[in-house]
């Protein structure tokens, strides 16, 4: 299973093992990823489980798609490294990926 790592707000990392084909938004809530919180439950229409992917592993994780860009303008603080972990699906490529998680959520 790949090992995807989370880098809190505090700069705590916490690392997840997350079931190809799952969402990385699912493997965080599994593991209980602080700030990850999924309010819509993957729907993309709540942004409250935004994430910043690091530069290393964009190409990796992909362009988010004209859906998630729109819902990732509710989310405070969005840049070019923004995605919706519910948006993005695990691959054996996602081996290491690297995501940041956001001080706040949109609406927390």
């Amino acid at each position: 299973m790949p090992k995807i790592h989370f880098i809190l707000p505090d700069g705590k990392r916490q690392t997840v093992e997350a079931k190809e084909g799952w969402t990385v938004m699912e493997a965080a809530r599994n593991d209980g990823v602080p700030g990850i919180i999924a309010e819509c439950g993957g729907s993309a229409l709540c942004s409250t489980c935004h994430v910043y992917v690091e530069p290393e592993w964009r190409a990796v994780a992909g362009a988010p798609s004209d859906l998630e860009l729109m819902t990732l303008d509710l989310a405070p603080d969005s840049t070019e490294a923004s995605r919706l972990s519910c948006q993005m699906i695990v691959k054996p490529e996602f081996d290491g990926l690297t995501l940041r998680v956001p001080e706040h959520q949109a609406g927390y």
